[in-house]
């Protein structure tokens, strides 16, 4: 599709902040309005409608996509990515290590404990760890509070969270990584230790590691977006 606009805007509206395109409000691929809780977020939406070239890149969409996702998919329905998210919580990659006597086990507990151990303190609950790859269920105790903080949570975090989670197949870094203080590039690095300890072992795959970079610079889109949208 051609360019087909001139001026990028932003307007004040009710609930939040609009990308106005000629002065036209921007809406969701669903036809609802597509208001950002955020003026930050809200400009960070007209740059990607500014920096589109002649013919429009939807890859170059990426907060617009999440955005929408947030409003259409999630808003109506949030119970269901809740359920998703608690999914990620009971096969969380920082709880399933190798067997005691093998040497990642000694590299997985010294990067992921201590991250585990910091969501623990702060959201008041306790994981189960696993040595192997057979699934034991986590505590309900765990579950039901879990639960209850992502009720707490918009629909654009939990958009963010959805997205980190799956990416790096862990509920506990997506939930870390919207803390002030989180190191997003060591969370991510945590998140993919297996894959950089297999890699260290037997040698690097372009296409994997491809991937990989893909995947890296998607997790850091998402918690760009979270950022913007609860500033």
């Amino acid at each position: 599709m051609k360019r087909f606009y001139e001026k990028v805007d932003v307007a004040e509206v009710d609930g939040g902040w609009q990308v106005t395109l000629d002065g036209r409000g921007i809406k969701t691929v669903k036809g609802a309005p597509q208001i950002a809780p955020s003026h930050a977020l809200a400009k960070a939406l007209a740059r990607e409608w500014e920096d589109q070239p002649e013919e429009l890149d939807p890859a170059r969409f990426i907060l617009r996509d999440q955005v929408d996702f947030a409003i259409d998919i999630i808003a109506p329905d949030p119970a269901e990515t809740i359920n998703t998210l608690l999914g990620f919580a009971e096969t969380d990659t920082l709880c399933y290590r190798a067997d005691p006597e093998e040497p990642l086990y000694a590299r997985q507990h010294e990067i992921w404990e201590p991250l585990l151990t910091a969501l623990e303190a702060s959201a008041g609950v306790q994981f189960t760890r696993v040595s192997g790859i057979m699934h034991k269920p986590q505590p309900e105790t765990t579950l039901v509070k879990l639960r209850a903080r992502l009720k707490s949570e918009d629909a654009f975090t939990l958009s963010a969270l959805q997205a980190m989670a799956s990416l790096s197949a862990s509920l506990s870094i997506a939930l870390l990584a919207l803390t002030d203080e989180a190191d997003h590039e060591a969370l991510w690095d945590a998140a993919s230790l297996e894959e950089e300890w297999q890699a260290q072992l037997w040698g690097r795959d372009y296409e994997a590691e491809e991937r990989r970079a893909k995947r890296r610079a998607d997790f850091l889109s998402a918690v760009a977006f979270v950022r913007l949208a609860r500033s």
